[in-house]
């Protein structure tokens, strides 16, 4: 039995390689902010939405600054429970000051996973991909850009997109 799906597949629909965890330390080092307000979160929310449209991708999207949630967007198909992951993904980098999933890394890089080695509780905090530190340069982390919906190598991934686009075209 053939799968067809396999053979129309496009190369951008092509399975990302997992990013190591030097790989994803230089995406939080090279995706930084001059400054960051209400209408940086507005535009780079609405640009996450446009991207997630386009690929049909059934997710929610939270942008926060100073504990003030600044965008929220809940796409077609997702669901509250996205917003529950968003909430424990966000906590992540509020405590550890990196992307969730690069904290999931670390962790698995050394043998272990959050859940073993966090003693956090796990209805409360995941380190799972989708969150990703607002860096703003003098000022470290202020904030957290969040997706939740797709698997999540996929929802950091699209922060990461989104970030990528956003700040080149502030340079």
């Amino acid at each position: 039995m053939t799968h067809t799906h396999e053979n129309t597949t496009s190369p951008k629909d092509a399975p990302e390689p997992t990013p190591g965890v030097a790989e994803l330390e230089a995406q939080e080092r090279r995706l930084v902010f001059r400054r960051f307000g209400h209408d940086d979160a507005w535009a780079l929310g609405s640009l996450l939405v446009e991207l997630a449209r386009e690929r049909q991708a059934p997710v929610a999207i939270d942008i926060r600054r100073a504990g003030q949630q600044l965008f929220h967007a809940a796409l077609p198909g997702s669901t509250p429970d996205n917003d529950a992951w968003i909430d424990r993904k966000r906590r992540v980098v509020e405590r550890y000051g990196s992307a969730s999933y690069l904290v999931g890394a670390r962790l698995r890089a050394k043998g272990t996973t959050f859940e073993e080695s966090s003693r956090l509780d796990p209805d409360r905090y995941a380190a799972h991909g989708g969150s990703f530190p607002v860096i703003v340069e003098g000022a470290g982390v202020i904030g957290t850009i969040t997706v939740s919906g797709l698997p999540q190598l996929q929802d950091h991934l699209l922060v990461v997109e989104a970030l990528e686009h956003y700040l080149a075209d502030q340079g």
